[in-house]
């Protein structure tokens, strides 16, 4: 049975029952008939159904964000623009894919050669909770537009989400089994990897389940894009403009109730100004208002789970243990967190090592530039990074060298469907969104005419 419980007040929602393994043998048969003729549609058909997604979307953003809201807590104000995001990039691959998929004519001694980008058949996607639409919407637009079906396993405590989900693909009218969700748990999951009928897997996720997916998946050689965890820098360079950072550090960190791959989480500082920037950071945080996601007035809401909550109070417990100086909020009440911002965070510490998934900001002192650039890399994770300059040329220096799949010179780290989106290192491999993001899952098939 899949629960789905209001975090704020634990109060249940609705109950699923998860479909039995003949329900997903029968979606995956459904997905793969509708896939011999999804790939013959042509880009203006396949457009045609995804405009109308993102129709759908807007029509329906109240209702959606509220389910989204409700379910695992994110306010109000953030689950609409969650919508409209997902509904933009349904436009974008509508506008675009045709563009980014025709062919690459290659000259050589041939007559005429090509790369042709075909679509590999049935996608499984793993999503995580915390950008219940956003998440899928980002991997559903480009792999239908490229011909592809998908089938969606998404977080155990979202399925009114993964549900609704679904039913913005029919509305929209796209065949049925374009796009299907699969109500099961975890351990489902490795034999619907293995099914023959599944061409590929894509997974946002933790670090742990993205070794679990990638070794499944690596035992019957299908491909996989991972998106896991991240421990974001958000470097502040000693020229930077301390209120502007400030404000985005705080927006960067706290949105979402801190609850984001790339959030920024690891805020170094340089010690010529390393004080103020801590008090401006600190001041910002303590006029935040964390309560009921449903309630306009609530700036942030509660963790999506208790255990998170409980995980997030052990590693900042931990922290201070080691030395680490709380200066703000911290305070812990069932799944809501009182945002926090934690002081003299040193590597070894678990808010330096580890990813805090959580409304808690992490101040690590670097004595220059090359320090701040040291410790920004002196992390497992490599997915995003931020720079904080008022110099835009060496804001550039500094963002080659920090290890990360994106860097953003003066801008929280954010996702747009014209970039490509991924990480290094423990922070997965391979892109979404973008030209790139598209070809993930195609055939990159040469064509040769003597």
């Amino acid at each position: 049975m899949l629960k789905s419980v209001n975090p704020f007040d634990q109060s249940l929602l609705a109950e699923f029952e998860e479909h039995a393994d003949s329900e997903v043998d029968r979606r995956l048969d459904i997905a793969m008939n509708t896939f011999r003729d999804w790939q013959r549609q042509s880009f203006n058909e396949r457009a045609k159904f995804m405009k109308a997604a993102a129709g759908v979307l807007r029509k329906n953003r109240d209702k959606y964000a509220h389910t989204i809201a409700e379910e695992m807590g994110k306010v109000l104000s953030e689950a609409r623009a969650e919508v409209e995001k997902c509904a933009n990039a349904c436009d974008f691959f509508a506008e675009n894919a045709e563009a980014f998929l025709k062919d690459e004519i290659i000259e050589t001694d041939a007559s005429r050669s090509l790369v042709s980008f075909q679509p590999l058949g049935l996608v499984l996607a793993i999503m995580p909770w915390n950008f219940p639409f956003w998440q899928v919407f980002r991997f559903a637009a480009p792999t239908l537009m490229a011909g592809n079906v998908g089938v969606l396993k998404h977080a155990s405590n979202v399925p009114q989400c993964a549900l609704a989900i679904e039913d913005v693909f029919q509305e929209a009218g796209f065949p049925q089994g374009a796009f299907q969700t699969l109500l099961v748990g975890s351990s489902k999951v490795e034999n619907i990897i293995a099914d023959d009928r599944v061409a590929a897997v894509t997974l946002t996720g933790s670090e742990a389940a993205g070794t679990r997916v990638a070794a499944t998946a690596g035992k019957s050689i299908k491909k996989t894009v991972l998106e896991l965890g991240g421990s974001d820098p958000f470097v502040v360079l000693k020229d930077a403009d301390l209120d502007l950072a400030a404000r985005m550090a705080t927006q960067s960190r706290m949105q979402n109730a801190g609850q984001s791959c790339i959030a920024a989480k690891r805020f170094i500082v340089d010690a010529a100004v390393a004080e103020d920037f801590l008090e401006r950071l600190s001041q910002n945080v303590r006029a935040l208002k964390q309560g009921n996601q449903l309630l306009d007035d609530t700036t942030t809401g509660p963790l999506a789970r208790i255990d998170l909550a409980e995980d997030l109070a052990g590693q900042v417990k931990a922290s201070l243990s080691s030395g680490a100086r709380l200066v703000v909020g911290g305070e812990r009440n069932g799944a809501n967190f009182q945002p926090a911002v934690l002081d003299k965070v040193r590597p070894g510490m678990k808010a330096f090592d580890e990813e805090m998934f959580g409304p808690v900001a992490a101040v690590i002192t670097a004595r220059d530039e090359q320090e701040a650039i040291a410790l920004a890399n002196n992390n497992r994770y490599g997915l995003g990074a931020s720079v904080w300059t008022r110099d835009p040329q060496r804001g550039e220096r500094v963002a080659r060298e920090i290890a990360a799949g994106s860097v953003f010179v003066n801008s929280l780290v954010r996702s747009d469907q014209r970039l490509p989106f991924g990480g290094i290192k423990k922070s997965g491999y391979g892109r979404e969104l973008s030209e790139l993001g598209i070809k993930e899952f195609l055939n990159a098939k040469t064509i040769y005419i003597a």
